[in-house]
């Protein structure tokens, strides 16, 4: 009776850090793409300052599709975040 339980349990301990381990794994893929972006929004802002304008304009509107994937991707690790510490 005793080794079933056991076995309950460490099954169940399992099952536990693999879903957290799930959430940690996700939260740190959304915080490198979210710095992926940041980076290619600074890099399109820095050649727009430099370049004439039809290119300049181009690049702003790059940039500004980066900051917006950036912010969804950092929300996306924050939620990660949340849900791997609080569970849900």
């Amino acid at each position: 009776m005793y080794v079933l339980r056991k076995i309950l349990l460490a099954l169940i301990a399992v099952a536990l850090s693999t879903a957290a381990f799930a959430q940690v794994t996700t939260a740190a893929k959304e915080t490198g793409k979210a710095v992926s972006e940041t980076a290619k929004q600074a890099g399109d802002e820095t050649k727009a300052a430099f370049e004439s304008q039809p290119n300049k304009s181009a690049d702003k509107a790059k940039a500004k599709a980066h900051k917006s994937n950036a912010k969804h991707h950092a929300h996306a690790a924050k939620d990660a975040t949340k849900e791997a510490v609080v569970g849900k």
